[in-house]
């Protein structure tokens, strides 16, 4: 039951709706099946299948609101869910920042679903794994991974008549592969649309490789350097920047996009000309459902083009405060790149390092977007457009802001998991310039 139809889902928040006696009410029905295998010391450890189905239902009474969540849906159930609602909102205290439901809506249809991956089965994540293990215990690695993938489905309805469905898959791998005495670590992920782009045995040997090169670490001294951050460690950082592209932050000067005076740089290069970042839920390689959790539309939005700032997202709140238009929360980031893939970067570069992996990101500064963080898993020093030899983690103190202004060079755009943000992302390795590490890290 956990993957309803069209029909079932529409079935029963129609009854959900017809049941309510509030000024408005949205219903939001949400099930996945998700599959998964997890390994350690070279052995599965842990797989199965989770599958779960909730119906989320919010109801007003003038500028009270009331929300109360279920996962059973005979009619009793329903009512008691609706019910209960009720209560909480007759309860609650009015909301100034209230937003009546929205109107109707037209939503164009996205290719988020992917047959191939929803058709995944237990055997196929054995091979995974067996694929993953088998390589490192040839050469006397270690290996521990994770694959998750599956199938999930939305559906949104409200008083005003709007509706909506949509399925959508995801599959998403990582591996850390070390050596017997620990020193060595290499890590790799490989998130993707479709079953036929993923090959563990291909994606494996780039872990080994990692945790065989960076064994016998020397330590570097800290302080600024050349980078080239994988896109996977670039992807970090990007995304942790876009909460700052919040229109009502930018105005009330809580981001880095704020303008000295007041308001927001909207129509100012803040980037270098050469990074441009955007949302699009068609895009053919990262496409995702075309609304996001409040049933608003998604469209492509501009944040950036060639460094100038072009888009902030508007709540419906601060949009309709302000006079704008309220924009969806966006479910992918896509920054385009050149040709070169990331050796090609490697053997373009006279003296850098190679950051394979940004780990524990946290913010500092959100005014000027100051970013903490690590490298993990596999982190070189390059000479003479060669992997010298590997050096010791570093925690760096990095704005994105800064990061993004002093590009030397990126790279071919591939699709990544976009770590806390929730985002799927197309980002490109990127070669930077003065990127600062301020100290040394004993992790591996």
């Amino acid at each position: 039951m956990s993957i309803l139809t069209e029909q079932e889902s529409k079935a029963i928040l129609d009854k959900v709706i017809a049941l309510s006696t509030a000024d408005e009410t949205t219903a939001v029905l949400a099930g996945s099946v998700a599959g998964n295998v997890r390994f350690a010391l070279n052995n599965i450890s842990t797989s199965g299948s989770v599958s779960d189905v909730d119906l989320l239902v919010t109801v007003s009474f003038g500028r009270r609101s009331g929300s109360a969540s279920i996962n059973q849906f005979d009619d009793a159930s329903l009512e008691r869910v609706v019910r209960r609602a009720e209560e909480l909102a007759r309860l609650a205290p009015e909301n100034p920042e209230f937003m009546p439901a929205i109107e109707k809506q037209t939503y164009r249809p996205s290719p988020a679903f992917d047959e191939s991956v929803a058709a995944i089965t237990p055997e196929y994540r054995a091979r995974v794994a067996a694929d993953s293990i088998g390589p490192c215990k040839a050469e006397n690695l270690v290996a521990a991974g994770f694959l998750l993938d599956g199938t999930s489905f939305s559906a949104i309805a409200n008083s005003k008549g709007n509706f909506a469905y949509g399925r959508s898959t995801n599959f998403n791998y990582t591996c850390t592969v070390r050596t017997e005495d620990g020193q060595g670590s290499g890590w790799v992920g490989s998130n993707v649309a479709r079953v036929s782009e993923f090959d563990a045995g291909r994606v494996i040997r780039t872990g080994i490789s990692k945790a065989k090169g960076s064994a016998g670490a020397r330590a570097l001294e800290p302080g600024k350097y050349t980078v080239i951050l994988e896109p996977a460690a670039a992807a970090g950082l990007v995304s942790f920047m876009m909460s700052g592209f919040d229109a009502r932050q930018a105005d009330e000067g809580r981001s880095f996009l704020t303008k000295r005076g007041g308001g927001n740089k909207i129509g100012e290069r803040a980037f270098d000309e050469r990074v441009s970042i955007y949302s699009d839920p068609w895009h053919a390689d990262v496409p995702v459902l075309p609304w996001d959790e409040e049933g608003l539309p998604r469209e492509r939005i501009d944040f950036v083009d060639k460094g100038v700032v072009r888009g902030l997202r508007y709540s419906r709140y601060w949009a309709d405060r302000n006079g704008a238009q309220a924009t969806a929360r966006p479910g992918n980031l896509i920054v385009p790149g050149g040709t070169k893939s990331t050796a090609e970067l490697v053997a373009g570069t006279q003296r850098g390092i190679l950051v394979s992996r940004t780990w524990y990101i946290r913010m500092v500064d959100p005014q000027t977007m100051l970013l903490t963080g690590l490298t993990r898993d596999g982190t070189f020093y390059i000479e003479d457009g060669e992997i010298k030899y590997p050096i010791k983690n570093f925690r760096f103190n990095e704005s994105p802001v800064i990061m993004l202004n002093n590009v030397e060079e990126l790279g071919r755009s591939i699709r990544v998991a976009g770590d806390e943000s929730g985002y799927i992302m197309m980002i490109p390795p990127m070669k930077l310039r003065d990127f600062t590490f301020t100290s040394l890290s004993d992790a591996v």
